[in-house]
């Protein structure tokens, strides 16, 4: 397989919280030489500025007077990908709790959701050698052309668990709780709702191991770039 010659290709990993969306997505671009992007860090961005200069999160209008005003910028090296807003690192800041709770309601406010897209699809096009983007609504809305589009399911159980492994020392029942609530969320989101594409392949994690969801992410990737 001659990297250099490979068609970039732009693949689309979309799925609820849980699903080992971002630890996929991460290592399908480092093991293919592609850029990555983790949408869903980019309305944690959002929420995080919003939350720091006081806005009402409780008022979508007050939301959208500003969602143009932060400045994001996200990093795509899979290796070590990085997001800032305004010019400071946030990598760690956007995954607080105080962010956590309010992302979903940031999220369903259209302007926000049409400015962020507006972002992933500069990022994706200006990716020379492909893009593997994760999130909520890649494959339907963000990115309909992306050359393979990936929806990644687990059930709620394997999710908390894998989530609470993540949030260390957090509840697995409290977790699956949360998970549940973000995805009534998120499905019933008048603007862009997380939801699989028509022609998305559905891969069920549930009982496989994070190295074989990659494993089975690559082969689906290297056939469709062979046949570009």
């Amino acid at each position: 397989m001659e990297n250099g010659a490979a068609q970039p290709v732009i693949v689309a990993i979309d799925g609820p919280a849980g699903t080992g969306k971002s630890s996929t997505s991460k290592a399908v671009a480092t093991q293919l030489g592609l850029s990555y992007l983790d949408t869903g860090a980019q309305y944690r961005a959002i929420t995080w500025w919003m939350v720091t200069h006081e806005i009402d999160i409780d008022d979508p209008s007050a939301i959208a007077a500003v969602a143009g005003k932060p400045e994001i910028v996200s990093g795509t090296d899979p290796a070590a990908p990085t997001i800032t807003v305004d010019g400071i690192d946030v990598a760690g800041p956007i995954r607080t709790q105080e962010v956590s709770s309010r992302v979903s309601a940031v999220s369903a406010v259209p302007e926000v959701r049409t400015r962020i897209t507006e972002l992933q699809r500069a990022v994706a096009a200006g990716a020379a050698r492909g893009i593997v983007v994760e999130g909520r609504d890649i494959g339907t809305t963000v990115l309909p052309d992306a050359d393979l589009k990936i929806f990644l399911t687990a059930s709620p159980e394997a999710r908390a668990a894998r989530r609470s492994g993540e949030l260390k020392g957090s509840d697995v029942a409290a977790t699956r709780e949360a998970l549940l609530q973000r995805d009534a969320a998120d499905f019933s989101r008048k603007t862009s709702p997380l939801a699989k594409a028509d022609d998305a392949v559905e891969v069920d994690t549930t009982d496989l191991t994070l190295a074989q969801v990659i494993e089975c992410v690559v082969t689906l990737v290297e056939e469709k770039r062979a046949a570009k």
